[in-house]
């Protein structure tokens, strides 16, 4: 088996069992329906951006139901954006009027959703934005959705990072006071690196990042914190790629989670049909865990407060998948034996776990396991796959392996199971 990553502060040992997690960007912009960047891509203004806020009324927002489609599609813990960087705020923040309970909802957004994934044994977490376009002291920057209105910004010089920062440790608070026992914290995101000549962008210092970490730790000890306060964290977070093995840092293997979008948007986009099918997002899922990751996959709601029926489609498909298959996600990473081309390995223990991203005819070869694997089956029903070890000296006959010691040969059906990616799981001999 792998060297496991080092101990985290924040307690990652039921994250690296449970591997598959829901992500939600939720807020005003479901409203525009362009994207959760809608104000930053259009260059809306404050006023413009008014309507969005006067008129949300998700009239149709069950959280329970949110909760019952995640647990269906074997997620095991939520992520939702308490704010994004548009400043609007899912719960009743006494330090804003911002907020959910001022809209035509008039009521507190993020409780009943924590109260109802709590009820269905899911993990909760927060995700919350460290930028604030919407605040009257964040200074205006390359990314801000005023960067290009000269008037504004000279009007705005005299912002002062310090009293934003003031605000975004209140807020922080809040979140990790108010909502009981949190599992997850994702702050989102530094940009120090960026530089527009006239701007430069923000990071640990603008955030008073050791002072929120030290902050987090101390009213929430066992949370979980990513990686986006420049000052590292729990669990890296790649976002919208799969790494190519295991994610490192100074040549050791982290926590990483792999936050993946089902179309090309995370906040609800109505024409953004870029779905994602379903045979990927297992895939995707699949390649996390055989390289020691997680899958954070994320839904954007309406305007509305539901989830789109091609997004719960989806989740639907993937919960049939992770109802037969769970055994080889759950619990289970990267393996030390060598996966056949189209393939990856995952392992949890003594049982190593084939997926088969392509099904090949009738024959697959495993190197390195010959002698090594006491009864393999697929998982899917657990039918026995019947093993072969060949002589590789053999004359080539239906089965032939020239030259290649310790393979050991499955043989399979013809027919590919009916399943998205078919998996057979092999049980290792003591030692192996």
């Amino acid at each position: 088996m792998p060297i496991l990553p080092e101990p985290t502060e924040g307690n990652t040992e039921w994250f690296v069992h449970d591997r598959f997690g829901l992500f939600i960007h939720w807020g005003i912009y479901a409203a525009a329906a362009r994207h959760e960047w809608v104000k930053n891509r259009e260059l809306i203004s404050d006023e413009d951006y008014q309507k969005y806020f006067d008129h949300f009324y998700p009239d149709l927002y069950d959280p329970r139901e949110w909760a019952r489609i995640a647990k269906q599609a074997g997620m095991k813990y939520v992520v939702i954006t308490s704010k994004h960087h548009d400043g609007f705020c899912l719960w009743d923040s006494a330090l804003t009027d911002y907020k959910a309970t001022n809209t035509p909802i008039g009521r507190d957004l993020l409780k009943p959703f924590v109260e109802a994934f709590r009820d269905e044994g899911l993990k909760v977490g927060f995700y919350h934005s460290l930028l604030d376009w919407h605040h009257p002291e964040f200074p205006v920057d390359g990314l801000h959705p005023m960067r290009e209105d000269e008037v504004f910004k000279a009007a705005s010089q005299g912002r002062d990072i310090a009293k934003y920062r003031q605000y975004l440790h209140g807020q922080t608070r809040e979140l990790l006071t108010q909502f009981g026992k949190l599992d997850i914290m994702w702050f989102d995101f530094s940009y120090s690196h960026l530089n527009w000549g006239w701007s430069t962008g923000k990071g640990k210092e603008d955030w008073g990042s050791e002072a929120l970490l030290q902050m987090t730790r101390e009213l929430q000890p066992d949370v979980i914190l990513n990686d986006r306060l420049e000052i590292g964290g729990d669990i890296r977070t790649p976002e919208q790629y799969q790494p190519a093995g295991w994610m490192q840092v100074d040549g050791k293997p982290v926590v990483w989670e792999a936050c993946q979008t089902l179309n090309g948007s995370w906040g609800y986009d109505r024409d953004n049909l870029d779905w994602k099918p379903t045979v990927m997002l297992v895939r995707m899922l699949i390649d996390s865990v055989s390289k020691g990751g997680n899958m954070l996959l994320n839904v954007g709601p309406t305007g509305r407060g539901e989830i789109e029926p091609d997004a719960v489609e989806r989740l639907q498909e993937i919960g049939a998948w992770m109802r037969l298959h769970g055994r080889a996600i759950y619990g289970c990473t990267a393996s030390d034996f060598t996966p056949p081309q189209d393939c990856r390995y995952t392992q949890n223990g003594d049982r190593l776990y084939l997926h088969l991203f392509a099904w090949p005819f009738r024959h697959v070869h495993l190197e390195g396991l010959a002698g090594k694997v006491a009864y393999a089956q697929l998982l899917n029903d657990a039918s026995e796959v019947q093993m072969l070890e060949i002589d590789p000296d053999a004359a080539a006959q239906t089965v032939h392996m020239s030259g290649k010691e310790g393979v050991l040969t499955l043989e399979l059906p013809v027919q590919k199971p009916d399943v998205v990616v078919p998996v057979v799981e092999l049980f290792l001999k003591p030692g192996a």
